[in-house]
């Protein structure tokens, strides 16, 4: 860290400061002592990459000039050479574009230095790791060669005596030298050249490390080796320098750029028509979940030993939601995520819904949506790699541990930002990724190609576009390009609550009727409340969905409401009261006959036993061969006893056609309650993400503490020796209350404190803080902060 760097830094002003913290928040996490430890900070490999991380490929490209050629370089210099880059480079676009670029990156102390005297921070050129594809410098591509060879290459160069690589890189860094050698060389020498002169800068040759002179040298290889074209790396490895490398681009640094990103090209869409094709989406999300969750209740599917959701459970989740699977695995991760399902235990568990599933289920539709979008935007999970393995040939199942991305969000915010700038247009997946290339280029590669796939097609999903286009509450839930947050868009409330409000006149009015037909169905000609749809789907199998849902009323489903408690007249008054049609006759004599029959026998525990009023009937089941297998035996004329558990008799003599109702010890019927199945597990805590900056006032407050810190670190005194006479002594109250009163005031105090061993010493402190039985302050005695011991403090007196 240079102290030029430091200086800089410190004669910035606070709203400098505070812009410079705002978009670089990492710098104050924890928040320095003074702007020396703010500098060092910023000047860390960590720091510096990960502000390089967050340019565009211009502004990168802007870093990359400066930290190739030397510095300080002038503002006319860099626009001079910047321009070479540009076909438009004299129009006041590129002008402006530049002029901002070079601020911004002043802003986030990158660039230092005024207009004439322009330099890259400290740390930025050792971070950058071959900039604009060139190779390293001279002096350090040659760093590892013999003094004989240097000397060799120098005088073959054209040079005068000299064994040094500083020697050698002089007569490279000037362009008529390397010219002339270029010329000197073949023309295959000169296509292998052309072919590094843009990058890689690398290449791999056999006895890379031979020594050869010009005069001798018959390949092409030999005559650029021999002529510090080529510096040799390794035995097989080979660079081009630097210097050689800007010769041959004819003294640009980048082959093409473009103060402007891409234009996002897509297929044009009405937004309105997106709006509601999207409002549609989220709607059948949200009902996607809640049946999960149901259903879940019902029969939860086990937790594999290796953590996760067993395959054949996702197959049948998908069959059950009539979903392809890859939608369920996105469906059952946003659950998880937002803590609306989890583990009932490690080993041996279930996974089934929370406590919290009860209370989001009870809010509205639009606020419910709106917790799984924000889930889904911030979520650090990959749903999109279900099914695939990791590269230990695993496969990766869904709710397993190792779906995590740390990248994740940042990617779906980046993705959707750019669907954002392109309004009322579905932009192509190729688009997208042309644009994050140029928006972020040092983070390419086939990994975030993936997760930008998977961001489109699971926004689709989820609700957030609608036909490719990103919708008008899809866009509330994060900050816009231009720095402005969804939120702004109508009063109170965050992101979340705006992008509710936006899908709320969007969302279809739900239904509280079916329409009751003679072959025993019914129809809900649209989304049905909550409370309608659960009761439906306890008394009828859902038999076709899209846009009316058809629901089956049989033997089977008439017996489950039964088992849940609801008599006939119930389930008759509850079809009259939500059916447009009368109740068609054959589906009331279902219920009549099922109902009569339901509970005639009741099934216990002896292990198990079956007990029936009507020994006829049992009977017949003690002549039914297929009860063999329950090992039934009569010890009454109503009582038959079974070592099977309880479930499976009921299950086996329903099989058998017969209808039995489960009873307790006490001879009650249980009533089987299908829907108050939960687990107390602990969802697993999603660390908040935020897609903007650190709020005002703690960006304020944290420049403050810096600003005091650096002015009591600048005006700090060497040790001074303790004050003469005997140490101080006072009451403890008064010692206390003086102690308060000069953090108050800031003033220095003398106090006599006593050391571990008991010894009496005198100090003169600047006390800071003064909490938990200590005493936090500069100890001008020893020009350190230390904390004391306010038991140990014998009294306090004034500094005269």
């Amino acid at each position: 860290m240079s102290t030029e760097f430091t200086e800089w830094l410190r004669g910035r002003s606070d709203d400098r400061l505070r812009a410079l913290v705002s978009v670089r928040p990492e710098l104050v996490t924890p928040v320095p002592a003074h702007l020396e430890g703010l500098a060092g900070r910023a000047s860390s490999p960590s720091a510096v990459g990960r502000a390089l991380d967050r340019l565009d490929r211009f502004t990168l490209a802007v870093v990359e000039t400066l930290a190739v050629l030397p510095t300080p370089l002038p503002y006319r210099s860099l626009r001079a050479r910047m321009a070479r880059a540009l076909p438009g480079a004299a129009d006041a676009a590129f002008q402006s574009a530049l002029k901002e670029t070079v601020e911004r990156l002043r802003t986030m102390a990158l660039v230092y230095g005024p207009d004439k005297a322009l330099a890259t921070a400290p740390g930025v050129r050792e971070v950058l790791d071959g900039p604009a594809g060139l190779g390293p410098p001279a002096a350090e591509a040659f760093r590892h060669h013999p003094a004989e060879r240097l000397a060799e290459l120098v005088r073959d160069a054209g040079g005068e005596d000299g064994d040094t690589k500083e020697a050698l890189a002089a007569l490279l860094a000037d362009p008529e030298v390397v010219g002339r050698l270029v010329e000197e060389v073949s023309p295959q020498a000169r296509s292998a050249l052309n072919e590094l002169a843009w990058g890689p800068a690398s290449g791999r040759v056999p006895n890379a490390r031979r020594e050869v002179r010009a005069a001798t040298a018959q390949s092409p290889i030999d005559q650029l080796l021999s002529r510090a074209l080529l510096a040799a790396t390794g035995e097989e490895s080979v660079v081009l320098p630097r210097e050689v490398a800007l010769f041959l681009r004819g003294g640009r640094v980048h082959r093409d750029l473009s103060p402007f990103p891409p234009a996002t090209e897509g297929t044009g869409r009405d937004q309105g028509l997106a709006d509601r094709t999207a409002a549609g989406q989220a709607f059948a999300f949200v009902r996607a979940v809640e049946e999960l969750c149901e259903r879940w209740s019902a029969d939860p599917p086990g937790v594999l030993r290796s953590g996760g959701l067993a395959v054949r459970d996702l197959k049948r989740t998908a069959a059950l939601l009539d979903l392809p699977e890859w939608v369920t695995g996105l469906i059952i991760e946003v659950a998880y995520a937002a803590g609306l399902v989890a583990a009932s235990g490690a080993v041996d568990g279930d996974w089934m819904p929370t406590p919290g599933y009860d209370g989001w289920r009870v809010r509205s539709t639009e606020d419910r949506w709106a917790v799984l979008a924000t889930t889904w935007l911030t979520m650090d999970r990959l749903p999109g790699v279900i099914g695939e393995r990791d590269e230990r040939d695993r496969l990766l199942n869904a709710l397993h541990p190792d779906l995590r991305r740390s990248s994740a969000p940042e990617v779906r915010a980046a993705t959707l930002r750019v669907l954002a700038s392109a309004p009322a247009v579905a932009p192509t997946l190729e688009a997208v990724r042309d644009r994050l290339a140029w928006e972020q280029p040092r983070r390419r590669g086939g990994h975030r190609d993936q997760l930008v796939e998977f961001t489109l097609r699971e926004a689709e999903q989820v609700g957030v576009t609608g036909l490719g286009a990103l919708s008008g509450h899809g866009r509330a839930l994060f900050p816009d390009p231009s720095g402005d947050s969804g939120a702004s868009a109508g009063p109170g409330g965050g992101p979340a609550s705006c992008a509710a409000r936006l899908l709320l006149p969007l969302l279809p009015e739900p239904l509280d009727h079916v329409l009751l037909q003679a072959d025993l169905t019914a129809v809900a000609p649209g989304p049905l409340t909550g409370e309608l749809r659960r009761w439906l789907a306890l008394a009828a199998e859902v038999e076709s969905t899209g846009g009316a849902t058809v629901y089956r009323f049989d033997e089977r489903s008439i017996r489950r409401a039964l088992d849940a408690g609801q008599g006939a007249d119930e389930l008759l008054a509850m079809l009259e009261r939500h059916s447009t049609t009368p109740v068609p006759q054959p589906l009331g004599y279902l219920i009549a006959d099922v109902a009569r029959r339901h509970g005639r026998m009741r099934v216990g525990t002896a292990s198990a036993y079956v007990r029936c009023d009507d020994s006829s009937l049992l009977d017949e089941v003690m002549a039914d061969r297929r009860a063999i297998p329950l090992r039934l035996r009569r010890l009454a004329p109503t009582v038959i006893a079974s070592k099977s558990s309880r479930p499976a008799l009921v299950d086996a003599l329903r099989a058998m056609g017969y209808a039995p109702a489960a009873e307790s010890l006490d001879g009650d019927v249980i009533v089987t309650q299908l829907d108050v199945r939960r687990t107390e597990g602990v969802p697993v805590a999603r660390s908040p993400v935020t897609f903007g900056g650190p709020e005002a006032d703690v960006v304020a407050a944290a420049i403050r503490a810096v600003r005091a810190g650096d002015a009591a670190h600048l005006a700090r005194r060497p040790p001074v020796a303790a004050p003469d006479g005997q140490i101080p002594r006072s009451p403890a109250t008064a010692t206390i209350t003086a102690l308060r009163e000069a953090i108050r005031q800031g003033s220095q105090v003398w106090i006599g404190y006593l050391d571990s061993q008991g010894n009496a010493t005198s100090r003169i402190l600047e006390p800071a803080r003064m909490e938990g039985g200590y005493l936090t302050a500069y100890d001008e005695t020893r020009a350190a902060v230390h904390r004391f011991a306010l038991h140990r403090i014998t009294g306090i007196a004034d500094i005269a």
